[in-house]
């Protein structure tokens, strides 16, 4: 399903090494050599925020692989293999998406979308979720993942974290030029950022990005209500995914890979953090419909 934690994590490594590398580069001092020039702080903002965001997006799929483990089915080796490719394939048709890779890994309940493209997506599914679940509330899961795809969640999710991405950027920088001003006054002698300058930005970075992180959360929480109503539509009715929502409340929910936890079909720690509603809200807004 959603994508998030590995987005997450993964954007905060690509734009760690991205800030690193300016740092190093001397960056921040070319932007307050001669005063803050904000002009060339919106544009290295943007180019930071949104450069992490569609690295990670780009990597979300050979991530996704690698963390879990997982293998692809090219060739059903079963009749459970051949049913679930053939499940999402009818999906992808009904959605009107290319047919994405499927793999299987081993894990307790839980499955998961992801990929930067509708026509090439992957849909994850724990061994748990099929060995405890009816294949009707099976279906009903992989009617989500499909939704997710075809809703283009992954592409929105990556531009909310750009953009949360460029504000934490040059949000840090302005307040830790101030600080550093302050800090500095009369001072005529020294040019460039001070201490006070990298101290604050980077302590700034830290308190923005939990900030930034709550509102992708809440983001990551409405696509999840959307998905739910996709799997309705694409299954014919409701109840498949009620009932596959009811049986995952009654079961422990499958602990992906830190970093994945956005992408499941059961979410994340902490009401501000979650990136899943509550599975009670979820059924109550499918019956609603």
């Amino acid at each position: 399903m959603k994508r998030i934690l590995l987005l997450v994590l993964t954007n905060l490594a690509v734009m760690a090494v991205l800030l690193i590398t300016t740092r190093i580069l001397g960056v921040d001092r070319f932007l307050t050599a001669n005063g803050l020039d904000m002009t060339a702080l919106a544009v290295f903002s943007l180019v930071i925020g949104f450069g992490g965001a569609f690295i990670s997006l780009l990597m979300s799929k050979p991530m996704a692989k690698w963390s879990t483990g997982m293998v692809i089915i090219d060739q059903p080796r079963s009749a459970d293999e051949a049913w679930l490719l053939a499940t999402v394939r009818k999906l992808a048709d009904q959605a009107g998406i290319g047919m994405p890779e499927v793999g299987i890994y081993e894990g307790e309940p839980n499955a998961f979308a992801t990929g930067a493209f509708k026509n090439d997506a992957l849909v994850g599914v724990s061994t748990g979720l099929l060995a405890n679940m009816t294949r009707e509330e099976v279906e009903a899961v992989l009617a989500h993942e499909v939704a997710h795809i075809a809703n283009g969640d992954m592409v929105t999710m990556t531009l909310i974290q750009g953009v949360m991405n460029t504000f934490v950027v040059f949000l840090s920088r302005v307040i830790g030029y101030v600080v550093d001003s302050f800090l500095r006054r009369g001072d005529s002698e020294s040019s460039g950022p001070g201490i006070g300058y990298l101290v604050t930005s980077i302590v700034m970075e830290i308190v923005l990005g939990f900030l930034a992180a709550i509102i992708v959360a809440w983001f990551s929480r409405q696509r999840e209500f959307r998905a739910d109503a996709g799997a309705a539509m694409l299954m014919g009715r409701k109840q498949p995914m009620i009932n596959a929502l009811a049986r995952l409340g009654g079961l422990h929910p499958g602990a992906l890979p830190q970093g994945m936890q956005a992408m499941g079909i059961t979410g994340g720690i902490g009401k501000l953090f979650a990136t899943h509603p509550p599975i009670e809200e979820r059924i109550a807004a499918l019956q609603a419909l």
